[in-house]
């Protein structure tokens, strides 16, 4: 009996010998208290130097690694390592839980730091990505993650002097990040050539930016910004491993052993070596310092803690000292004195005083110490060796007394005999040696019996025997001193050991699991006066034992605060103490000994039960003096709720499904019925696994639930309302304090909480995402704000939510067994308990972690288990009732009394204002005072005390009772039996609803001329249902077995019945007696069906798999249908009574005769002409379409036809319940479906007249009414229905634009690759051959030429230090929409190309740009609510959703001062294609291009993710928020439209139903607008606009445009509608309209542009005015009056933009690009100037030297030249059949060189006239031309061409010039090469994939710009030979920037895109004179 409950005694920590000082670092401050705080082991310490006293912190469950202290310094934060590692934040001086922050990190935890004003906290992981995340640590909650860096972080710290920065740093990198909304982005610091790039160990931040860090070679870096500016060299000799900065400055301290100090300038004030202090020593290496005031703290890698006071810093004081590197194993207790001895792999040997808490001796040995062992008179201590040696020790003063080697192996035990003669020496050589001590340890004996290594000895009483342990799990025993073994156990019995330190033996075989075979436990020790045993095992455990413990699983208390492995423990020799070691956490814990005493005194162990139950009472066995589980709760304890198939995996499922069938569904399939069936009666309760899950609501109503509904029932008139947004059971209901709102939670993989509104049932918010399998118990807090759930995972998380923004506060792991119920504390409202199996617990909120507290018992009752909960009349009493029929009453969390309640479990309690009331399965309600003291009145549940006015029957008397409330004067009472009734106060009982109870429902029948049905179960029941309004059970008999069908005669006056034991009987339908019973089968009988007609005969199905046919009159069997296969399912008859189908379990469809039974083949096409009398069946040609796609996961289990052969209902394995209709043929038919019972529907039947469906649930135990509605007859109502499986497969309509945005694939910058096909080496890679004559350093020659004529030789050179941008010409039409904007009354317009946001002034053309984006703007919008005036949402490209920097991001900013307010790192991958605010601004909807097109809502001033879900399967196009709404929203896209809600953090989406409108299809949308009372209005590709109520389509705007609605808007002011379409220009149409608020009239608008065809992209409505984007890249203000067009921007329509030249002395600048124009532009006056269409693609384009005309290349290998004056063509040729890349006249205007992709230069002379006639062309050029530049002379022409290589030609010859010193001499006119030695720095390292595209030398010649693939300006000084040059950056374009020139004068560089099309006038900043 003994072990069968844990000893009453407890440890109580008191001391913790050592600090951890290794692999860990600046974890050891000050607090405000003046003690010291710091961590060793899993256990935070803090320490008092004043009372030399400890406090302990036990929050965590593995070795605590980083530690940070708040700015306050009260509070700390504390990480730990492990798989799920956790940071708690704890009050230093209470040593008790703050907040638990967890579920981010995996590893560990190995940096933390507060902020300024200790408000967030950042923490970084120890995973590969090395995560970084900041928390908001008092809600616990996580608001910004990133990867931190590819290599491990030391340190991190906020900046504390500029908000939202902070700095990481580790090896040989620094970060500087900043916070903004929810991104963290990064800054790599640059090392430049101040410092090494370094691995940096620890850093602080000073003011004005500046930042100081501790490097690994010891200097000290110092950083400004993101560069390092200077180096304190040798501050260190070695790295510094710690910096801690405080008033007076900063405190380093190092590997070399010294602290330095610092002041606030990094001035040194002075230093401080410890290695030459009394108390060092060599290789002293300081981890972590602290200063404050005068006093410094140091902590050690060898684990001690000096203090230094800093006038006298040569006299360290040892605070603390402890075992250093190496393992833990050795130690030994004093005989007689108070006092411990360690020995370590550190060779250290040290002594303790236990009632000091100090050391008091310490040695150091030449070897690894394993243990040791002190003799009895406490003189000689032995201390065996790793190398198999031992040593004796003098104890008095640790002087040797001899050393013996005679072993190989590690000795790891020896001990002394108890009278003090032997040492017996155990080694890992599986010997025992014993010694003489008075013969000094001459060896005496040999023990020899193991075969593995000795792991424990123990010495009997009279030293005559020893018995040992080996690594084997043996026993041996041996005489002494000999050491023979004995092997008779008969000698053994009566021996007494002296000590008890073995693992293995009969007394001590409680202490392993039951079933555990492992040697986990390392250490024992017996305490033989309080009969308890101590036990130390690898999981860091120590646990208190009886002693002996008999028998194995025994119970035990358990103790945690080492981490790993806890490698030795012993009593202390007075048992005053238990001391414990730890093997790789080198620390020594002492733990004080409390015996039985009263459990007042045990008061004081409570607080320290704080996370992981200290004193739990777990163990591996069940508690066997528990009294049986009752019956009915272990039923519901086996209870699985797991689904094979839940209903969130269908949407997954049919896409698998669909791949497969992709081929076969080609037929057009019937559209779904017109009827719709609506839910109109349940009857039903959830009593037999659900308690107090029924109340009275506000108005009177009650709600309940059934299956997968929530049902609000007004007994007055007998109806019920439902709610129906469950797809699964649910299991738990709870109701909000003013009963107006419920709470549901129900089964699911991902199991969802609904919250409700009882009166108009829509549910207010959806909770998800942290429970799994099921949620089993909800509650509301007082206040109602908050909720708490359980759920039934494995470990029955408990989550904390603040239910109306949908967040998850708190979780935490529940318990192991089932929790049955959560309460909130009604006064504090962070507190709550739960109770269930052998569990009741009392929980606080700490952040982001629930803190758990097991009810303490004590000797008063035993740990029973607790079926119902609540709180009393103060916060601290409460009530649970047990599974035995006792109410236990808790103070705090001790339990007080017990008060025998029931007979049986108490199932439910409900708490009054002055008083209880309970129920329990003796089916008593008891009405109690307010303490429990008396029972004041008792009401038992008789059919005796039913009131006439009952809805039904009651079954039996005193059901047992599962629920329990109070209100208008009833006591409502719920049983497990499925009733609920209500009991008056005077006595009376009225049953309302009624059910069946256990087991499943299979039989279901409807009367042939009257509203009633009959059913049967697995209950043992058969029960007639009123279908009338009445609605309740007419007539119940019992039944001697449960049955599965039943079935009226056809005159309604017989009922026959088939059992599940192969009986079936037929009863009189009115008074349910038995007429007859026949007994011929064995098996089920599984449908039973009379003939119609007379009722003649009646046939009877079992899963025998045959059927029998009886004659109704004689009562005999006539006939036997044989021949089926597998049991038999359905069976109807014909109309005629002669033939009867049958279906079977194995899918067949057979044909019988009857009477006889004959098999019958009826072929298939035949079967529907055959009339029959009723269709049950669910196979068949008829009915091929009611089989799901996904039929091989779920079964069509029952159908019934409608009378009229028009519907046929089906009920499924998924608890659907579809119409489709008849015949069904085809695959996959298109059908209505309806949710509400829960698992499979068993049966479905129409009433006679059609009226009804009635349907039953088999697990759900549920009957369901539903009334039939018929076409047309709908009322105004949401429809509860949805469409069918496959999604039609009609396309949804083809237009270019469309398809090609469809299809559009963004690439990211970082990613893009080369434009054009270049191959070779690049330049910066080829080998250089020395040229022949390198001229000696002293030269006679003459000096070199200039390398480039310069324009501007008169005035002084002056380099160009920077570039601003100034002009962009391009707008993004072409694949994004409604992306330009008024802003500022119509002053402004706000639109995107590239990477830049664009605010343009209309009046002036000047703009301003956004350019924090670093990818490509695909999305822009504009808040609309007058708080948030000119806030811009702009949504980017981006790669993986890792919320690094090249994730996909949201940036929100003011577009007139250009501030970012906030950034939203994404998660949907590739990019986000649209965003949109909310009515009240507050919130943000983004939508994704990753595959789910996932929907994301924000609060965007918070950077929180509200909710998000996957939106469609293909690209949604656009999603807005209606104008008034912050909570509906509607997505377009292909072949698809949504209207969605946003409830909490749930996302609910309808899809729009097409139905009412004959021939509607869903086509591809495009574009949406909004119109009041919940219009909203859609555009299509075929140029329709659908009109929507709610999500129900009610007209089509037919042909609103010609062509795709791309655009529409709705205006906020007067509800006017704006659309844009793509139309070609006609009289009366437009390619814009304007429409009145219903879309009924309209007002086009052509635009006048000249285009063939019109595509608006974009359209916005101001004053007056509309603002119009086009897929040609134009913006136009359209006037409403007068209709006037503006155009306000101009762009290139295709690129990439190939040809770009400027003036040569004009600010004029033309551009040439693949959508056939050349343009001309003007800088000064912000506009294009003029463009010529030439019909082909142009690809380059060049000013003659005087700027009167204008050469340009064709991609088709045409050149053409024209006058600039007239635009006249002056001649043109075409010699080439392929792209000319570059055109050039000669500086001298004579010659006209035309290269091109046929590897060829071709000249021409000017000077001959128009007729250009080819003079030359240059030979054997390698690759295409990419440019060309002629000298100043104009003799000579360098091309550079595409495979890396640049030639010199002569010109007109075009001779190849091979002399590179002549080449070197050349000085050239212009330079645009990008090869050559002269650029050889332009070439960067990262250019595998990109390559630099062009360049442009200034015309001053000492600047060059280049542009590159990764769509980078770069500014470098020419000319640059070194490799990777030194420049300047300049972001903006997309990939690709494909041309790049300086106009005249050198005041402008223009750089021409690939991807956007764009133009970028950038201006020269010239550096001062």
């Amino acid at each position: 009996m003994a072990a069968r409950s844990a000893p009453n005694c407890h440890l109580r920590l008191e001391w913790v010998y050592g600090y951890r000082g290794h692999q860990c670092r600046n974890n050891l401050y000050y607090t405000a208290a003046k003690e010291i705080v710091y961590f060793v082991a899993g256990v935070g310490v803090v320490y008092s130097p004043r009372e030399h006293r400890q406090k302990f912190y036990r929050g965590h469950s593995d070795d605590i690694i980083s530690l940070a202290l708040h700015p306050e310094r009260v509070l700390v934060a504390t990480g730990q390592v492990g798989k799920e590692p956790y940071i708690c934040v704890w009050d230093s001086y209470t040593v008790q839980t703050v907040s638990v922050l967890k579920d981010v990190h995996t590893h560990g935890i190995a940096c933390l730091a507060f902020d300024i004003d200790g408000q967030r906290l950042v923490s970084v992981g120890l995973d590969s990505k090395n995560v970084v995340c900041v928390w908001d640590w008092k809600r616990g909650k996580m608001l910004s993650m990133a990867p931190g860096h590819t290599d491990r972080i030391f340190d991190i710290s906020w900046d504390l002097f500029q908000p939202n920065k902070l700095v990481s740093c580790g090896v040989k990198h620094i970060k500087f990040w900043s916070l903004c909304g929810n991104a963290l982005t990064p800054k790599r610091g640059v090392f430049g050539k101040t410092g090494d790039l370094q691995t940096i160990l620890c850093l602080a931040c000073a003011r004005d930016e500046l930042t100081y860090s501790g490097a690994l070679n010891g200097d000290i870096y110092v950083w400004k910004g993101i560069n390092l500016t200077r180096t304190i060299q040798g501050a260190h000799t070695a790295g510094i491993f710690s910096m801690n900065a405080c008033e007076e400055g900063f405190a380093t301290g190092g590997r070399d052993g010294c602290i330095r100090l610092w002041d606030l300038t990094f001035k040194p004030i002075t230093v401080i070596d410890l290695r030459e202090t009394d108390q060092g020593y060599k290789g002293l290496s300081v981890r972590s310092v602290c200063w404050r005031g005068d006093h410094i703290l140091v902590g050690t890698q060898d684990s001690e803690i000096f203090e230094i006071v800093v006038h006298e810093r040569n006299k360290p004081f040892l605070i603390m000292q402890g075992h250093c590197e190496g393992e833990l194993w050795a130690l030994a207790i004093h005989p007689t004195k108070p006092l411990a001895v360690t020995g370590s792999d550190d060779r250290s040997v040290r002594m303790w005083s236990l009632v000091d808490h100090a050391l008091i001796a310490r040695c150091n040995m030449g070897e690894p110490i394993r243990c040791a062992a002190v003799n009895v008179d406490g003189t000689h201590l032995a201390l065996g060796m790793k190398d198999g040696s031992f040593t004796v020790l003098r104890v008095r003063d640790m002087t040797e007394v001899i050393r013996i080697k005679d072993k190989k192996e590690a000795v790891h035990e020896l001990k002394y005999s108890p009278d003090g003669t032997y040492l017996a020496v155990g080694c890992n050589d599986s010997s025992v040696d014993i010694y003489g001590v008075a013969q000094r340890y001459k060896k005496f004996g040999e023990c020899v019996g193991s075969l593995s290594f000795i792991t424990h000895l123990d010495w009997s009483s009279d030293s005559r025997y020893l018995q040992t342990n080996d690594g084997n799990g043996k026993r041996h025993f041996y005489r002494m001193p000999g050491g023979k073994e004995v092997t008779n156990k008969e000698e053994i019995k009566g021996v007494h050991w002296a000590s008890w330190t073995c693992v293995s033996g009969l007394e001590v075989n409680g202490i392993w699991p039951k079933y555990s075979d492992i040697n986990d436990i390392n250490s024992v020790d017996g305490n033989y006066i309080a009969q308890v045993l101590v036990t130390a095992d690898d999981y860091g455990i120590v646990k208190l034992f009886r002693y002996p413990c008999l028998r194995k699983g025994a119970k035990f208390k358990k103790y945690i605060g080492h981490s790993a492995h806890v490698t030795n423990v012993r009593w202390s020799h007075d048992y005053q103490w238990v001391i414990s070691i730890g093997g790789a956490d080198h620390s020594v814990f002492q733990w004080k000994f409390i015996p039985e005493r009263k459990l007042k005194d045990a008061l004081h162990i409570a607080p320290q039960e704080s996370l992981a139950d200290s004193n739990s009472d777990d163990s591996d066995s069940d508690l066997s003096d528990v009294p049986e589980l009752d019956s009915e709760i272990e039923q519901e304890t086996q209870l699985t709720y797991r689904r094979q198939v839940y209903k969130e995996d269908l949407p997954q499922l049919k896409e698998q499904y669909k791949e497969k069938q992709k081929s076969g569904t080609s037929k057009r399939r019937e559209r779904a019925p017109g009827n719709s069936i609506r839910l109109h009666f349940v009857h039903g309760y959830r009593g037999y696994d659900c308690r107090s899950n029924l109340f009275y609501t506000q108005i009177g109503e009650i709600v309940y639930h059934v299956a997968a509904v929530g049902v609000i029932y007004n007994r007055q008139q007998n109806t019920q309302r439902f709610y129906l947004g469950h797809d699964d059971d649910i299991l738990c209901l709870a109701i909000h304090p003013v009963r107006d709102y419920v709470a549901t939670g129900q089964v699911g993989r991902d199991p969802s909480i609904h919250i409700w509104d009882t009166e108009t049932i829509k549910p207010l918010s959806i909770l998800k995402g942290y429970h799994q399998c099921g949620v089993c118990a909800v509650d509301f807090s007082a206040d109602g704000k908050r909720l708490a759930s359980a759920g039934i995972d494995d470990s029955h998380s408990i989550v904390l939510w603040d239910w109306k923004k949908g967040e998850k506060l708190s979780i935490a792991r529940g318990s192991k067994d089932k929790i049955f119920v959560v309460k909130m504390n009604p006064y504090v409202p962070d507190k709550l308990i739960t109770a269930g199996i052998k569990h009741m617990k009392f929980w606080h909120r700490a952040g982001g972690g629930l803190i758990g507290r097991k009810g303490y018992i004590g000797a008063l009752g035993k740990n029973d288990t607790m079926m119902c909960a609540v709180y009393g009349w103060t916060e601290e009493m409460a009530f649970s009732g047990t599974s035995a029929g006792d109410v236990c009453i808790w103070r705090d969390i001790f339990l007080v009394k017990t008060v025998k309640a029931h007979d049986g479990p108490v199932f439910s309690m409900y708490a009054l204002e002055k008083g209880f009331i309970t129920g329990g399965k003796d089916g008593v309600v008891a009405l109690w005072d307010d303490s429990f003291e008396r029972c004041l009145k008792t009401y038992a549940i008789k059919r005796a005390a039913l009131a006439p006015g009952s809805k039904g029957l009651l079954l039996e008397d005193n059901p047992s009772i599962r629920a329990i409330s109070l209100g208008h004067g009833h006591i409502l009472v719920g049983t497990k039996n499925g009733e609920i009734l209500e009991v008056d106060k005077s006595g009376p009982i009225t049953l309302l609803v009624q059910g069946h109870m256990d087991g499943e429902v299979w039989g279901l029948a409807v009367h042939p001329y009257l509203p009633i049905c009959a059913t049967v179960s697995d209950d043992k029941t058969l029960r007639i249902w009123d279908l009338s309004p009445s609605h309740c059970m007419l007539a119940v008999r019992k039944l001697r077995k449960g049955g599965r069908c039943c079935c009226f005669s056809p005159d309604g006056k017989v009922l026959a019945v088939g059992l599940n034991d192969g009986s079936f009987l037929m009863a009189n339908a009115d008074t349910l007696e038995d007429l007859v019973s026949f007994h011929h089968r064995k098996d089920i009988i599984s449908d039973i069906r009379f003939s119609p007609g007379s009722g003649k005969y009646l046939a009877v199905a079992s899963h025998d798999s045959f059927i029998d046919i009886y004659n109704v009159m004689s009562s005999k069997r006539v006939g036997i249908c044989k021949g089926a296969t597998s049991y038999i399912t359905h069976i109807d008859w014909d109309i005629r009574g002669k033939l009867l189908q049958v279906n079977t379990g194995a899918k067949e469809q057979l044909f019988f005769e009857a009477p006889r039974g004959k098999k019958q083949t009826i072929p298939s096409v035949e079967v529907e002409k055959i009339g029959w009398a009723s269709w049950t069946s669910v196979l068949g040609l008829c009915c091929e379409g009611i089989w799901p796609v996904i039929g091989e996961v779920t079964d069509v289990t029952a159908s019934c036809l409608t009378s009229d052969k028009m519907v046929l209902a089906t009920g499924d394995d998924l608890g659907f319940v579809k119409l489709f209709r008849y015949p069904a043929k085809g695959k996959c038919g298109k059908f209505k479906r309806y949710v509400a019972h829960s698992t499979h529907v068993t049966n479905v039947r129409w009433t006679y007249d059609d009226s009804m469906l009635v349907t039953l649930g088999g697990a759900d135990m549920s009957l369901m009414v539903w009334t039939n509605e018929m076409e047309g007859y709908r009322e105004k109502r949401p429809c509860d229905s949805e469409e069918s499986d496959i999604d039609s497969e009609e396309d949804g309509g083809y237009d270019s634009d469309v398809t090609r945005e469809n299809e559009i694939s963004y690439t990211i910058r970082a990613l893009s690759t080369n434009i054009r096909p270049m191959f070779g080496i690049k330049p910066h890679l080829q080998q250089k051959e020395p040229s022949v004559d390198e001229r000696p350093p002293v030269s006679r020659a003459p000096p070199q030429p200039e390398k480039l004529q310069t324009n501007n030789v008169g005035k002084k050179k002056r380099p160009i230090e920077d570039l601003v941008l100034e002009l962009v010409f391009g707008y993004r039409g072409r694949d994004c929409r409604n992306n330009v904007h008024y802003l500022n009354d119509g002053d402004d317009i706000i639109y995107h190309t590239a990477s830049i946001g664009i605010l343009h002034n209309v009046a002036t053309g000047t703009q301003s740009f956004y350019q924090e984006h670093n990818d490509d703007i695909l999305c822009l919008t504009v808040n609309q609510h007058p708080k948030f005036i000119n806030i811009v949402a702009t949504g980017q490209v981006g790669d993986l959703a890792d919320m690094s920097a090249t994730a996909p991001s949201i940036h929100i900013w003011d577009a007139i001062n250009k501030q970012t307010l906030s950034i939203l790192r994404c998660y949907h991958s590739k990019g986000v294609c649209s965003v949109s605010f909310s009515a009240t601004g507050k919130l943000l909807l983004s939508v994704g291009l990753d595959p789910e097109h996932t929907i994301t809502i924000w609060r965007w001033q918070e950077g929180a993710k509200i909710a998000s879900r996957a939106g469609h399967n293909q690209r949604i196009f656009v999603a807005e928020f209606r104008p008034d709404s912050d909570s509906q929203f509607v997505s377009v896209g292909v072949k698809h439209v949504k209207f969605w809600t946003l409830a909490g953090r749930a996302l609910l989406s309808k899809k729009g139903l097409l139905r009412p409108l004959e021939d509607a299809r869903m086509q591809t949308m495009l574009a949406v607008a909004f119109g009041a009372s919940n219009l909203t209005f859609t555009g299509t590709i075929s140029g329709d606009v659908c009109v929507w109520k709610d999500h129900v389509l009610c007209r089509i705007v037919a042909r609103a445009h010609n062509g795709p609605v791309f655009a529409m808007y709705t205006t906020l002011r007067d509800g006017l509608i704006v659309t844009g379409g793509k139309e070609r220009p006609s009289k009366e149409g437009g390619a814009v309209k304007l429409w009145d608020q219903e879309l009924r009239r309209c007002r086009a608008f052509r635009l006048e542009t000249g285009q063939g065809t019109d595509c608006v992209r974009s359209v916005c409505r101001g004053k007056g005015k509309i603002l119009v984007g086009t897929r040609n890249a134009e913006i136009i203000e359209v006037g409403e009056k007068n209709a006037a067009c503006n155009i306000l921007v101009n762009g290139h329509v295709d690129g990439p933009i190939w040809g770009l030249v400027t003036h040569p002395s004009r600010d004029f600048f033309l551009s040439a690009a693949e959508d056939g124009t050349v343009r001309l532009w003007d800088i000064a006056d912000k506009k294009m100037l003029n463009k010529v269409n030439l019909g082909h693609a142009a690809q380059t384009v060049c000013y003659s030297p005087e700027g009167d005309m204008v050469a340009i290349g064709m991609k088709n290998g045409e050149f053409i030249i024209l006058l600039v004056s007239s635009l006249k063509i002056w001649g043109k040729k075409r010699d080439r059949r392929c792209t000319i890349h570059d055109i050039r006249f000669s500086p001298d205007s004579r010659f006209l060189a035309v290269g091109s992709s046929e590897n060829s230069v071709d000249f021409y002379d000017l000077t001959l006239g128009p007729t250009l006639n080819r003079i030359s062309y240059c030979k054997d050029i390698p690759s295409f031309v990419i440019q060309m530049d002629f000298s100043a002379d104009s003799r000579y022409l360098q091309v550079s061409t595409g495979c890396y290589k640049r030639h010199v030609y002569e010109v007109p010859s075009g001779k190849h010039l091979m002399d590179q010193a002549a080449i070197d001499r050349i000085t050239w006119a212009t330079w645009t090469s990008i090869l050559g030695d002269e650029v050889m720095g332009i070439w960067s390292r990262h250019a595998e994939r990109a390559n630099v595209n062009c360049a442009c030398v200034s015309h001053s010649g000492i600047s060059l710009v280049t542009g590159d693939d990764f769509g980078m300006v770069k500014l470098f000084d020419f000319p640059c030979p070194e490799k990777f040059a030194k420049h300047k950056r300049f972001f903006g374009h997309s990939p690709h920037v494909t041309n790049i020139r300086f106009t005249s004068g050198d005041r402008h560089v223009i750089s021409a895109g690939g991807d956007d099309c764009s133009l970028f006038v950038w201006k020269c900043v010239h550096m001062p004179h």
